[in-house]
C-alpha cells in the first residue's frame, strides 16, 4: 500500500512538473511576443511621420509566436529641451495567447491563459 501511494505521488509530481515547464515556455514566448510588439511600435514611430497613430495596432507574429496576439498602444508627450521640441513616445505592448475580440488583454481568460506586458520609450 505504501509503495502504491509513493508511486501515485511520484506520477502526480511528474505531471505537475511537466505542466509547470509548459507554462514556463509559454511565458517566455509571451515575453518575446510583447518585446516584438515594442520593436514594431518603435519602428512605426521612427520610420513614419512620428505619430502615435502609426505605432498603435497589432503586428502579425511569425514562427513559434503565432500562438500569441500582441496589442500595441502609444502615448506621446512633447518636451522643450534647450529650445528644441523633443517628443517622447511611450509604447506599451501586451501579448496574450487567448485574445478577446482579437486584442489583449482578455478580461475573462481560460485556465491556460498567458499574458505579458512590456513598456518602452522612443525619443524623436
Amino acid at each position: 500500500v505504501v509503495l502504491a501511494a509513493l508511486g501515485a505521488f511520484a506520477v502526480s509530481m511528474f505531471r505537475v512538473q511537466q505542466s509547470s515547464a509548459a507554462f514556463d515556455e509559454l511565458g517566455a514566448r509571451g515575453y518575446q511576443a510583447a518585446q516584438a510588439g515594442i520593436e514594431w511600435g518603435a519602428w512605426q514611430v521612427l520610420r513614419g511621420p512620428g505619430t502615435c497613430a502609426a505605432a498603435t495596432g497589432a503586428p502579425a507574429l511569425p514562427g513559434s509566436l503565432t500562438l500569441f496576439t500582441v496589442s500595441v498602444t502609444c502615448a506621446s508627450t512633447a518636451h522643450n529641451e534647450a529650445g528644441s521640441t523633443v517628443t517622447i513616445y511611450q509604447l506599451t505592448a501586451i501579448a496574450c495567447n487567448q485574445p478577446a475580440a482579437g486584442a489583449c488583454p482578455n478580461p475573462a481568460p481560460g485556465p491556460d491563459y498567458v499574458e505579458r506586458q512590456v513598456q518602452g520609450a522612443v525619443e524623436r
